[in-house]
């Protein structure tokens, strides 16, 4: 079974001070790498005065980069990129921009600003835990979907969509380690009348 991960809600963004340096983490949501470009070209439109625009990201399906932007090789991306995979999130961006102070940090200050400026955000973020889940087509006749989709509906199963062909097919998001009693839920509601079909991974938020 695949391992849960954590994401964040909204756009967030913090602002640390490391001698005299200004360091301004903004994290966003980013489930895909479409996001992940766009919100990084916005920032660095935003911020186009300051000294570095460094970023960092990991997406749900195991995709991870980062980026120092002219900072020391692996004292700002890396750090950045670092401090998300050990508090284990996913889905997210983050980007840090410096504003020089006028003193030198060293690799070791660089690396400990940057990880410290994403890890004080996260600490401000609103986080979502995310877990595993199978998509199920779920099939039934004509003369009982109506009923099957108003139970959907009022249960805590996500149905994502309907489709209208020779049988209503409902596609429904359910939870790993959720699938047997939903198994159990689906026979009951239907009286044995609906056939299963499984997808592919997707994950709910908990």
């Amino acid at each position: 079974m695949a391992a849960p991960y954590r994401t964040i809600r909204t756009v967030i963004e913090h602002e640390t001070e490391v001698r005299r340096s200004r360091f301004l983490c903004a994290l966003a949501p980013a489930p895909s790498e479409e996001a992940v470009r766009e919100f990084v070209a916005t920032r660095r439109r935003l911020h186009a005065d300051a000294t570095h625009n460094c970023t960092a990201y990991v997406l749900g399906t195991g995709q991870r980069r980062a980026d120092d932007d002219g900072e020391p090789g692996g004292t700002a991306g890396t750090p950045m990129l670092e401090m998300l995979t050990r508090r284990g999130f996913a889905d997210v961006v983050a980007v840090v921009t410096r504003y020089f102070g006028g003193v030198l940090l060293g690799a070791g200050g660089l690396a400990r600003a940057y990880g410290g400026a994403v890890g004080e955000a996260l600490d401000r973020a609103e986080v979502v835990e995310m877990v595993p889940a199978t998509l199920v087509a779920v099939s039934i006749d004509h003369g009982h979907a109506g009923r099957l989709e108003n139970d959907l509906r009022a249960s805590p199963y996500a149905l994502r969509g309907v489709d209208y062909g020779a049988r209503v097919t409902f596609e429904v998001a359910v939870a790993e380690d959720g699938v047997p009693e939903f198994e159990r839920w689906l026979a009951t509601a239907t009286a044995g009348r609906a056939a299963l079909g499984f997808g592919e991974r997707v994950y709910l938020p908990r």
